[in-house]
């Protein structure tokens, strides 16, 4: 595999925080992490900026109405972030779809059985997650969002990371670092893990194009916008995941953690923050790189860091000219916790391409 060595049950790295990694007969847990499909999907409109109106308020208002967001506690009574009473005909068909999966998850282990993860289907979530629509540099209108598995690619990540730990202990005492731990092929959960994240993947993209169907049905609603269509093909991309590729003529399972995949030709997503620019690219299948690519600019500081530097009106001139949040809330997000964007750009323009550059001017965060 020319000098890039793929990591074997006998070759096991020193730490995995790394971003992305190719392994040969292995499946890592913790690479992938708990917030298990977690990617970006945007679609272009006929819209022409000019066609928004001055005022973004109640647009914004609109796509908040439209799409639960913020902390969920399974569609409790004050529930913002999932949907209570009635789940909508569409989101519940996509769970009928789903649902055979998840029964033989948690047949196999029960203890995944918690919460109502229907109710989570279409919902945006906290934290990073975004709703945005954006210009670009030929003035038209996006809608690009950022989301995942919400609570259950959580439980999915959290139970199996946990379980990898416990099967490692009996086989190997000194592992360098305990978020090595790695399920086997042949051995007793692999298939069990490859088939839960796989799950939660598609749950995960799932999520997206639901909330995408929503947003743009709130929007045509809205009478502050005239008639409009999408384009025919939205951009739908993981980067949280893991999955089996082919690379230098071997099966290899690819982990991308913080990372598109950007093989020759195929469209990903890569956004700034609330106040920067976000990029729309096409892969070059850049080969010592596995045909992958940075998913964004990556945080600065850590949150208490942002809460601690930045002030409510760093925070308004950062995000001048977006209509967005502007509380103490959203401190944590705010542009300057992240790393500029274009530097980021600039430092993989072998691995793709621009064919979209986009500004947001409106952001929805949970």
């Amino acid at each position: 595999m020319s000098e890039y060595e793929r990591i074997k049950t006998d070759h096991v790295p020193i730490k995995a925080w790394v971003r992305g990694v190719p392994v040969e007969d292995v499946a890592i847990p913790a690479a992938v992490g708990v917030d298990i499909g977690c990617g970006m999907m945007a679609v272009r409109t006929s819209l022409r900026a000019d066609q928004l109106p001055d005022d973004l308020a109640p647009l914004r208002g609109a796509i908040e109405i439209a799409v639960p967001h913020g902390r969920s506690n399974d569609g409790g009574r004050y529930d913002r972030g999932a949907w209570r009473e009635k789940i909508p005909a569409r989101n519940q068909a996509e769970w009928d779809r789903l649902r055979d999966g998840y029964e033989r998850i948690v047949a196999r282990h029960p203890k995944l059985d918690r919460g109502r993860h229907v109710g989570q289907l279409g919902t945006l979530g906290t934290g990073n997650h975004f709703i945005e629509i954006c210009v670009d540099e030929d003035h038209g209108v996006w809608v690009m969002l950022h989301s995942g598995s919400r609570g259950v690619g959580n439980r999915i990540g959290t139970f199996f990371i946990d379980l990898a730990k416990k099967d490692m202990r009996r086989q190997i005492a000194d592992l360098p670092d305990k978020d090595l731990a790695y399920f086997a092929e042949g051995a007793l959960h692999f298939d069990d893990y490859v088939f839960a994240v796989g799950w939660a993947q598609d749950y995960a993209r799932t999520n997206r194009e639901l909330m995408l169907a929503q947003i743009v049905e709130a929007l045509r609603a809205s009478d502050r916008l005239p008639p409009f269509t999408t384009g025919a093909m939205a951009v739908n991309c993981h980067h949280n995941y893991v999955q089996r590729e082919t690379h230098y003529g071997e099966e290899l399972w690819i982990t991308r953690k913080g990372a598109v995949r950007a093989g020759e030709g195929e469209l990903g997503i890569i956004p700034g923050s609330m106040g920067a620019k976000s990029y729309i690219v096409r892969g070059k299948g850049h080969p010592e790189s596995f045909a992958s690519c940075s998913h964004g600019a990556g945080r600065a500081m850590s949150r208490g860091e942002a809460k601690r530097r930045f002030s409510l009106d760093d925070h308004a001139r950062a995000t001048a000219g977006v209509e967005c949040r502007k509380d103490a809330d959203v401190i944590d997000e705010t542009p300057g916790a992240y790393k500029d964007i274009d530097l980021v750009m600039e430092a993989q323009k072998g691995l793709v391409e621009v064919v979209a550059t986009l500004k947001q001017v409106v952001c929805v965060k949970g």
